[in-house]
């Protein structure tokens, strides 16, 4: 009996383990054996079909994003400019 919850754990896993697995796949970090046990969870957990599809949608909006940062010192000038108007805001 004992061998057979063994086979089970090799091959069931978690949701908590599947949304991990799911995360490692987006970075290009899951094994193969990862990635068998999650489509195997996927074949019948409504919930983790849910993450990972969510997932999925935010990987592909990060990618395709035309999101522009500052500059180290543009963000530098933003912040010295809000510490000047929070002092002056503080003194009133």
């Amino acid at each position: 009996m004992e061998e057979i919850s063994k086979r089970k754990s090799l091959l069931f896993i978690s949701c908590e383990e599947a949304f991990h697995i799911c995360d490692k796949k987006q970075y290009g970090e899951a094994s193969f054996w990862e990635m068998l046990k999650l489509n195997l969870r996927l074949i019948w957990c409504n919930m983790t079909k849910s993450y990972v599809k969510k997932n999925n949608q935010l990987t592909t909006t990060i990618k395709t994003s035309r999101v522009e940062c500052l500059h180290k010192s543009e963000r530098e000038v933003l912040v010295e400019r809000f510490n000047e108007h929070l002092k002056n805001e503080m003194q009133s």
